[in-house]
């Protein structure tokens, strides 16, 4: 109920919208994800943990918002992307969810501490997902696509 509730504040918002498919944007997000991991990496190097934590979340979210920008959804909210990620496309988003609460735990808080191995992970586990959703992404037929925004469109119906 509580995930109903939060989807509905959101479609109400306009922030959850049908819209028409772009493999331009999607390239874009591609690009950022990729830039992040990469400078995530240069952070890790240079003992800048927090930091590095930050931009390897960035990295898997921005791959997630191409995902959902080649079947034509849009999503302005962090949380409610990484919902469509499993209930839309079936895809585990565990690692995300983690990834996410480390950002959080990391960048807002001055109790936390992390390692370089800790962080070292992290980028792997964002390998790893941005792997998994680019290989997602490179077998999506047209038909799939459809199917997608069709479930996208009798969750969205579904919501108040």
């Amino acid at each position: 109920m509580k995930k109903q509730n939060f989807l509905n504040k959101l479609k109400k918002q306009g922030k959850l919208e049908l819209v028409e498919s772009s493999e331009e944007i999607k390239e874009s997000y591609i690009k950022k994800s990729e830039s992040s991991l990469i400078s995530a990496k240069i952070l890790l190097e240079n003992n800048r943990l927090e930091e590095s934590i930050a931009l390897t979340y960035y990295s898997m979210y921005h791959i997630l918002t191409a995902l959902l920008f080649k079947t034509g959804i849009k999503s302005e909210n962090h949380s409610a992307s990484i919902i469509l990620l499993k209930d839309i496309f079936n895809i585990e988003n565990k690692e995300i969810l983690e990834a996410k609460k480390e950002r959080i735990d990391k960048q807002y808080y001055v109790d936390f501490y992390t390692t370089k191995q800790e962080t070292k992970e992290a980028i792997e586990t964002a390998e790893d997902f941005n792997n998994k959703i680019r290989d997602f992404l490179d077998k999506l037929t047209n038909n799939q696509i459809q199917e997608f925004r069709d479930k996208f469109k009798v969750l969205k119906n579904s919501l108040i």
